[in-house]
C-alpha cells in the first residue's frame, strides 16, 4: 500500500512539472523575439534534451510553436490563448475591405499577416471570372514571393531582415520568382518607397500581385492584397487597382 501511495502521488507532480515546462518553453521563446534552436531552449531552461524534444514537438503540432528547420518561434494557436475583445476581430474589422476590393475589381482580393516566416491568409474572397486566383483561408505562404508577403517584409527592421535572410527558406516557385538577398531587399525597399508591393508571376505564372500594409490605430495590423491575371492588366486598370487598393488600405486608420 505505500508503493500504491508513492506512485499515484508521482504521477500528479511529473505531470505538473511537463506542464510547467511546457509553459516556461511558451514564454522564453515569446520573450526571446527571435527563432531559437532547441540547445539554447535546452540550456536556458535547464531541461533535459530528451524531455524537450517531447514537448516542443508537442507544441509544434497543437501550433504554439512554428519550426524552421533547426529553429523554433511563436506559433499561430497563440491566439487561441488570448481573451477575447470586446470590440470586433481583426477578421471582422477587415472583411468589408476585402469585400470591397472584390466588389469594385471583380478581382481575387485578400487579407494576410505574417506568422514567422511565413504570410497566413485571415480572410480572401475569390473573383467570379472564369480565369481566376484564389488562396485558402488559413493558408500559410512564404512572403518572398506574394505581394502581401512583400508588404509584409516592409515592417521589418533591419535586424529583422537580418534574421530572415539567415533563417527562412526562399525557395524558387517559377522563373520568375525572386530569392536572392540583394534583389528582393532592392524590392522590399521600393516597396517601402512606393507604399505599394508588386510581384509579377513569382507564385503563380500568369497572375501579378499587388499589396498595400493596413494601419489600425497608427499600427500595421497586416497586408491588403489583389492579385490579377495578366491577360486583364492593361496600364488604366493598373492604375484603378492602386487607387483603390490605397483607399481601402486607409478605411481602418
Amino acid at each position: 500500500m505505500p508503493t500504491d501511495a508513492k506512485t499515484s502521488s508521482a504521477g500528479p507532480a511529473a505531470q505538473v512539472k511537463s506542464a510547467t515546462r511546457t509553459l516556461d518553453i511558451i514564454e522564453h521563446v515569446i520573450a526571446a523575439d527571435r527563432p531559437l534552436v532547441a540547445q539554447e531552449i535546452a540550456s536556458t531552461l535547464a531541461i533535459p534534451v530528451s524531455s524537450l524534444s517531447y514537448l516542443l514537438a508537442t507544441l509544434v503540432e497543437r501550433r504554439y510553436l512554428l519550426r524552421e528547420g533547426r529553429r523554433y518561434l511563436p506559433g499561430p494557436g497563440l491566439q487561441r490563448l488570448h481573451a477575447r475583445p470586446s470590440g470586433p476581430s481583426l477578421v471582422e474589422r477587415v472583411t468589408p475591405l476585402v469585400q470591397y476590393l472584390r466588389n469594385q475589381l471583380n478581382e481575387t482580393a485578400s487579407f494576410l499577416v505574417r506568422v514567422g516566416w511565413e504570410a497566413e491568409v485571415l480572410v480572401t474572397q475569390t473573383s467570379d471570372h472564369a480565369l481566376r486566383y484564389s488562396l485558402d483561408t488559413g493558408g500559410r505562404l512564404p512572403l518572398h514571393a506574394l505581394a502581401g508577403g512583400r508588404a509584409l517584409l516592409t515592417l521589418l527592421s533591419e535586424a529583422e531582415l537580418e534574421q530572415y535572410f539567415a533563417a527562412s527558406n526562399r525557395h524558387v516557385i517559377t522563373r520568375f520568382t525572386i530569392t536572392g538577398e540583394q534583389p528582393l531587399r532592392h524590392a522590399i525597399a521600393a516597396a517601402r518607397d512606393n507604399g505599394v508591393a508588386e510581384t509579377d508571376q513569382e507564385y503563380t505564372l500568369g497572375i501579378h500581385g499587388m499589396a498595400c500594409i493596413v494601419h489600425a490605430g497608427g499600427q500595421p495590423v497586416g497586408a491588403l492584397a489583389v492579385a490579377i491575371p495578366k491577360a486583364r492588366l492593361a496600364p488604366d486598370r493598373h492604375d484603378q487597382v492602386l487607387d483603390l487598393l490605397r483607399r481601402a488600405a486607409t478605411m481602418l486608420a
